[in-house]
């Protein structure tokens, strides 16, 4: 089966394997991790190699940006991941026309922040979907630091007037919604003239182990970062340095295979213990080995891009499932609370269903048992497309629509599924 057909094709059917998955499977490298060693990478003075890297349309997103901001960024591809070579000079120069990021949240944040460092205006601008995500936070912390930048009812296109500094060097950020918010500032503060202290307004933010990713990246980049609180960081004004970066597997991409495993009573080897992985959604694989009887109350909060996954075990589990603490889901790229209720109903009424802010799954063990065909929206999102591919492991008749979504994060998954004998009828 030719891959290109799959990711081409306006939909996709799979065909429950009926025995367990068992192969080797390396996932793909941490998206998150890529983003933040590119930006810190165009950051920093001298070369940096960052090698095991995601190679997807959001790393794509934020390489071309940093190009088309004056530094040089070369791609190999390899059976190990891809490996950038950047040529940092440790600015950022004014691009000459819009940066356009596509629906990648991380580059869209990130590059704002570390837009107020550039010398001259730049404006970031994606989809019809990154024009719905929310920004407005991060806009209110970076004025509050001296940055000229302004977004269109808080969400992009953003515009941002940089001076090449921060005139001022304390900020108090609400990140409620999301940690992109303070892992953007913490990043762009390393380039003051001066030290700069992050607070939080209260303690609460969303997904916190993303900030400690940040962190270790920028510190493998040479800067000085204290953490004086749970909720204050102080970044010293020591740039970046170039270095050789290895990125670990993504987290969240293995939570399918997980999922795999445990939908058809597998053993798929990834290369890597779950325990090795530093991303919040590896928490997630201590839940997924409780199935078919996972606990009634899961709090997502902290393991956010794993819910899709984890509701998709749920439809089959032996009691009902109620996903608590996941209100930003309903801006990520799509809103995936109401995405995974919706399309779980499809397969069967009654599945799943928002409650609040909250997504309810039923569980429904006797699933596998029926044919009940369903063509599954996937709303441009990745994560619902892999997530109700899995469903389709026990249950017959799933079809999902536009499979090529899933290259945002995951250019290689419909092929590693075929790899593992699942059988993929393309449209």
């Amino acid at each position: 089966m030719d891959l290109a057909d799959i990711r081409s094709a306006p939909a996709v059917t799979i065909v429950p394997p009926g025995r367990p998955l068992v192969g080797a499977i390396r996932p793909p490298g941490s998206k998150s991790i890529t983003n933040r060693a590119l930006l810190l990478a165009g950051l920093a003075k001298g070369e940096s190699t960052i090698e095991g890297a995601l190679a997807s349309d959001d790393t794509r997103h934020m390489a071309e940006a940093l190009r088309r901001m004056g530094v040089p960024v070369t791609q190999a591809d390899g059976a190990d991941g891809a490996t950038f070579t950047v040529g940092g000079t440790g600015r950022l120069a004014a691009p000459d026309c819009a940066l356009f990021l596509g629906n990648a949240g991380t580059a869209m944040r990130f590059l704002t922040a570390a837009a107020a460092l550039v010398d001259g205006t730049v404006v970031l601008d994606g989809d019809a979907h990154m024009r719905k995500r929310p920004i407005g936070p991060l806009v209110a912390a970076l004025g509050a630091l001296g940055v000229d930048v302004a977004a269109t009812e808080g969400c992009p296109p953003v515009t941002v007037r940089g001076s090449g500094r921060l005139a001022a060097h304390a900020v108090t950020i609400d990140a409620g919604l999301s940690s992109q918010y303070v892992s953007a500032l913490l990043m762009a503060a390393a380039g003051s003239d001066a030290p700069v202290t992050i607070s939080l307004s209260g303690t609460k933010i969303g997904a916190r182990g993303y900030v400690d990713l940040t962190l270790a990246a920028m510190r493998a980049f040479g800067a000085e970062v204290v953490q004086e609180d749970e909720g204050r960081w102080r970044v010293e004004p020591m740039g970046y340095r170039g270095c050789t970066y290895r990125v670990e597997p993504d987290a969240s991409a293995a939570t399918y295979l997980w999922a795999a495993e445990r939908l058809t009573g597998g053993a798929i080897d990834l290369g890597v213990a779950p325990g090795a992985m530093t991303q919040p959604d590896a928490k997630a694989y201590d839940l997924m080995a409780r199935f078919p009887r996972l606990p009634p109350l899961i709090d997502g909060s902290q393991m956010q891009d794993a819910v899709p996954t984890l509701a998709a075990l749920a439809a089959f589990n032996e009691g009902p499932v109620r996903f608590v603490g996941i209100e930003n889901l309903r801006v990520k790229e799509c809103d995936r609370i109401a995405a995974m209720a919706t399309e779980l109903a499809r397969v069967k009424p009654g599945l799943a269903r928002e409650e609040g802010d909250d997504l309810v799954v039923e569980g429904d063990p006797g699933l596998a048992a029926e044919t009940r065909p369903a063509r599954i929206e996937t709303y441009c999102d990745h994560r619902i497309a892999m997530s109700m591919a899995l469903v389709g492991l026990r249950a017959p008749g799933i079809t999902i629509l536009d499979p090529g979504c899933t290259a945002k994060t995951y250019p290689l998954y419909w092929r590693d599924l075929a790899a593992l004998g699942v059988d993929l009828v393309p449209e």
